[in-house]
């Protein structure tokens, strides 16, 4: 089995809920965790449940949730700084919260949102809140979240890490059957040496990533 991030070589890792985990082991590989593509949703399935998130912008509660990674990331964007709420959702907040604060945002979702009007300009930031771990193809998932940040751009993504401290079997993110791309610290590491932008962890859910070269040669990174 072939990492789908770096293209390295992976090993079966362990059985889960049901499902075959693989992980990239390689010399000098990213250690994504991930699950078999024969355990993949259909598109289908997929929607129908994301659908069931009861993702209310009124909520505050949930937008304490998302202030997780939108207060460190509005605390280095010039105001105005106009930005993609990437994988916003059915209940698209994120946009909202930005907005109040003098940031512009749009948003995109391939299910709830597929303008792909949008996905053909460039920000000056991408939030990417709790959708990385859906990406079925993640080095495409990362390609295309690359392609949207302008020179100088930020990308916030919050995701849960996996644990190094209890079983795969105890951990809840793994219950969902939408999470098939599971991220170390090592992982996002090596996502920010691939694509050469800078990485600032701030929190175990919360890592912000800046673009530090122009678009041009990050193409060089893809090939």
């Amino acid at each position: 089995m072939i990492c789908p991030l770096c293209l390295g070589e992976s090993l079966p890792h362990a059985q889960v809920h049901g499902r075959q985990l693989h992980q990239c082991s390689g010399p000098g590989g990213c250690r994504l965790l991930f699950v078999d593509p024969a355990h993949h949703l259909t598109p289908e399935e997929e929607r129908a449940r994301y659908a069931t998130h009861e993702n209310d912008p009124d909520d505050p509660r949930y937008r304490a949730f998302l202030a997780q990674a939108t207060e460190p990331l509005m605390a280095r964007l010039a105001l105005g700084a106009r930005g993609l709420d990437f994988g916003c959702g059915p209940g698209p907040t994120l946009f909202r919260m930005m907005e109040e604060r003098g940031h512009p945002c749009c948003n995109y979702d391939p299910f709830f949102a597929p303008d792909p009007g949008v996905l053909a300009d460039t920000y000056d930031f991408v939030a990417c809140t709790e959708t990385v771990e859906h990406f079925q193809d993640p080095r495409a998932g990362f390609m295309t979240l690359a392609s949207l940040l302008r020179p100088g751009g930020w990308l916030a993504v919050m995701t849960q890490c996996v644990p190094t401290d209890r079983a795969l079997g105890e951990w809840v993110y793994l219950r969902d059957p939408t999470h098939v791309a599971l991220f170390r610290e090592e992982t996002l590491a090596w996502v920010a040496g691939w694509l050469g932008w800078e990485l600032f962890r701030e929190s175990p859910r919360v890592t912000l990533f800046r673009q530090s070269r122009k678009l041009a040669n990050i193409q060089m990174a893809f090939s």
